[in-house]
């Protein structure tokens, strides 16, 4: 089966109409299907994919060429770059999932009442869920996977840089679900790279039940305002660990070091450290030094500079900035209550971390951080699906409906309330 023919600008509108119905029906049956069903197309897709490497090469490279014309950077290039390894990647991660325990149809909490029924709630698919993505192909596959697994259709719409590339994998998804009697509708990447399509996916209230935006703040920030559709997202991970004054200083500098210089540029970094002025003589110039042995830039406030020599002035815009890169944004503060306070102003509600040895401290840490993820001695680093047990994830929530912080299948099913009776009528 091969992707799609592309759609011409006029059709836009009816194309989008056309797919958006086609998924709405198709939900209807990914609901009624069973979890071997769903695996069995997941490994069917993982088949496609491992058979079909030429065409995937093929349609990466007429990416990749146009990429080059149009002067994307090196980095960009190599998120644009399907690899064997990559593709490798990408069976392995359709194999996880399905291996995965299937959350639809659980029933949890049933409950006899005084009339003799019982109550409980059983997780159901969410329908229809619009993803729409930059750069890595990879995706593609990965956003599929989960969505089919979780008993959903799903619309996918990748960035223009990597549309063959996507629409070939597409084809991989598509031959998968043939192959195991199940819609094809079911998983579509859009054909076409016109950005009305975004437009009408956005307006597809009563057939689309959720948008999940993957990318950059711009983009993110497009779909929130734009959607009449609930939105699923994260616009930044200004990540904070606070070094308490009752931290052990080994485990401090350990976890600062790990979660700033692990990865640079992902949403679970640290980008701002807070350190209680009662240690920050003792503990900031070790832990700074070994922070900026990474190359990593410390801008700092004035008693931070004053403990540390060298270290850059940090502006007010510093402790608003999601940097996802060299730089780290370093504060001395009055305790917790001042911590807090700091986390409460400039905080982007998704990762922060105490390090500290006083669990009466780590207990208001835990209750007053209003965040999708919050920590005690541990690296924001561990903010992530996988970490956290759920196998894989779709993404970051710092929303609090319906799903917060890592998002795994249970996050793309929702509960409806099930009642069982044997002949009850209310008197």
């Amino acid at each position: 089966m091969s992707a799609p023919a592309e759609v011409a600008a006029p059709d836009i509108q009816a194309y989008m109409a056309s797919v958006t119905a086609a998924a709405h029906a198709a939900a209807r049956a990914m609901a009624r299907s069973g979890t071997a069903e769903r695996n069995a197309a997941l490994e069917a897709i993982a088949r496609a994919l491992d058979s079909r490497r030429g065409e995937l090469a093929e349609a990466n490279e007429r990416d990749l060429e146009a990429g080059r014309t149009t002067g994307l950077d090196a980095a960009t290039l190599d998120r644009l770059t399907l690899t064997d390894d990559r593709i490798d990647a990408m069976i392995a991660g359709l194999r996880q999932v399905a291996a995965l325990p299937d959350p639809v149809g659980a029933i949890e909490h049933l409950q006899p009442r005084p009339s003799g029924i019982r109550v409980g709630r059983m997780r159901v698919p969410l329908g229809v869920i619009g993803i729409i993505f930059e750069s890595r192909p990879n995706v593609t596959a990965d956003a599929a996977a989960l969505c089919l697994k979780a008993g959903n259709a799903c619309i996918l719409r990748g960035g223009s840089e990597a549309h063959h590339s996507n629409r070939a994998i597409g084809a991989c998804v598509a031959a998968g679900l043939a192959e195991a009697a199940l819609p094809g509708e079911a998983a579509q990447v859009v054909a076409t790279t016109d950005r009305a399509a975004v437009g009408e996916l956005l307006a597809a209230e009563g057939q689309v039940d959720l948008i999940i935006p993957r990318g950059g703040r711009s983009l993110i920030e497009r779909v929130a305002r734009d959607s009449r559709i609930p939105v699923l997202k994260h616009l930044d991970g200004i990540c904070h660990v606070y070094i308490d004054g009752a931290a052990d200083e080994e485990r401090a500098r350990a976890i600062a070091v790990n979660a700033k210089t692990h990865r640079l540029g992902v949403c679970n970094a640290m980008e701002t450290l807070l350190i209680d002025r009662a240690v920050a003589d003792a503990m900031l110039p070790k832990i700074a030094s070994a922070i900026a042995e990474h190359g990593i830039e410390l801008r700092g406030c004035p008693a931070s500079q004053a403990i540390v020599g060298g270290m850059l002035p940090a502006t007010e815009a510093d402790w608003d900035t999601e940097y996802l890169g060299p730089v780290l944004a370093v504060r001395v503060v009055d305790g917790i209550d001042a911590a807090l306070e700091h986390i409460a102003a400039h905080g982007s509600h998704h990762t922060d971390a105490i390090v500290t040895e006083d669990w009466s401290r780590a207990q208001r840490f835990l209750r007053e951080v209003d965040s999708a993820s919050v920590m005690v001695n541990a690296s924001t680093r561990f903010a992530d699906g996988f970490e956290y047990g759920l196998g894989a994830e779709i993404g970051i929530s710092t929303d609090k409906l319906h799903a917060r912080g890592p998002v795994g299948l249970e996050g793309l099913t929702t509960q409806k309330y099930i009642v069982l009776g044997e002949g009850q009528i209310r008197a």
